[in-house]
């Protein structure tokens, strides 16, 4: 690559010591530099293609003008061209989808996607991590940082506590600035993702009762991702509606350690998700108590500053709230509040679509925060 070629240009010069301190700005600098004149395109991989997340990641990067998708993978019977799997990718891109080759991933790619399910990602990141290699994770396995936490939830032992340490949430609402450093991101959980920014702004600003969080969410049938299960049969999922792991959702250590971490203190909120019989999005209910006499008009002003410069959160007006229409197949997040001041009861709407910001979108935004792109390219 041009940048190694710089890299060694400046070495033979007799820089050798301004390159030790400096080598590391100066080779991304030359390749954002690069990048952004055209003359080098970012080499990404997306393991786990063939999932709704993966093939929603495939679809966003196809449209990024500043990426090359070099290398796909996915736990399959036998190797096939994308195309053929999702059809609608033909003439746009061929590459062979087989089984994780991790040479071949390492040789193909400057930054890799891990798109596969929870305890798979702390298996094969670390060899990543080990190359050089910027890794976007989208299962929960680098989300906790209280590794006995991990094992409550997912019913076994984190495997890489020493990346765990390292692993930089992405949220870029809150984590932008760590985002920008970071080799490895934990790409957020759909519900959390709705969750934390849908209670940031009263969390930090310390105007709600902390012991009183109910979230009440419910979710399309993809959120469970794509495999063949009883429970998501059309006969099932049709004319049909169902709370489901009430209080005990895996996504309920992740949304308490990041709510705890905004408000200083302690939260366990109750957590009841639901699903609902449509392929996509989430609308997420919450209840809290206000612990200060607060209008809904200081409250939404409090809202609409704390995202200000936020292009992808969107506060609604007075009197108006999200729907799951007005998100689908985009990467916002949409929030409407509501003040019932007998009840000192401040109720948060908040809309995602799951495979966005709940997911794949999200992941991008973080890929374009690392890599110094600008943040909505191949999101708008």
């Amino acid at each position: 690559m041009k940048i190694w070629r710089f890299y060694l240009y400046f070495s033979t010069k007799n820089y050798v010591d301004l390159v030790r301190k400096y080598d590391i700005i100066i080779i991304l600098n030359i390749f954002f530099w690069s990048t952004k004149k055209g003359s080098n395109m970012l080499n990404v991989g997306v393991v786990g293609a063939t999932g709704y997340t993966g093939e929603k990641i495939l679809d966003i990067l196809l449209k990024h003008p500043q990426v090359r998708i070099s290398y796909i993978c996915a736990k399959i019977d036998k190797a096939q061209k994308i195309s053929e799997i999702f059809p609608r990718f033909a003439g746009k891109i061929d590459l062979v989808c087989d089984n994780l080759d991790v040479e071949k991933a390492i040789k193909s790619c400057d930054l890799i996607f891990l798109a596969v399910p929870h305890k798979i990602s702390m298996e094969i990141a670390p060899i990543f991590l080990k190359a050089n290699k910027v890794v976007i994770d989208l299962s929960a396995d680098y989300r906790l940082k209280n590794t006995e936490e991990y094992k409550t939830w997912y019913g076994l032992a984190h495997k890489d506590k020493k990346n765990l340490g390292i692993a930089v949430y992405g949220l870029p609402e809150l984590y932008r600035e760590r985002i920008k450093k970071a080799k490895l991101i934990a790409n957020p959980g759909c519900y959390p993702t709705a969750a934390i920014l849908a209670l940031a702004p009263a969390l930090t600003a310390g105007i709600v009762d902390t012991n009183s969080i109910i979230i009440d969410a419910k979710s399309g049938v993809t959120g469970a991702g794509r495999k063949a299960s009883l429970d998501f049969f059309f006969s099932e999922i049709n004319e049909n509606l169902k709370a489901y792991k009430i209080n005990e959702h895996q996504h309920m250590p992740e949304i308490n350690q990041f709510l705890s971490i905004l408000a200083s203190k302690k939260i366990n909120a109750v957590f009841v998700p639901h699903l609902i019989p449509m392929n996509r999005g989430i609308l997420e209910t919450i209840y809290v108590k206000l612990n200060k006499v607060k209008s809904e008009k200081d409250i939404l002003a409090l809202y609409k500053r704390f995202y200000k410069t936020e292009k992808f959160v969107r506060v609604y007006d007075a009197g108006q709230v999200p729907q799951t229409r007005n998100v689908f197949d985009a990467n916002y997040c949409d929030i409407g509040i509501k003040v019932d001041k007998n009840k000192k009861l401040l109720i948060i709407v908040a809309a995602i679509d799951n495979l966005m910001k709940g997911a794949a979108s999200q992941a991008v935004q973080n890929m374009n925060i690392v890599c110094g792109f600008k943040e909505d390219t191949g999101l708008k």
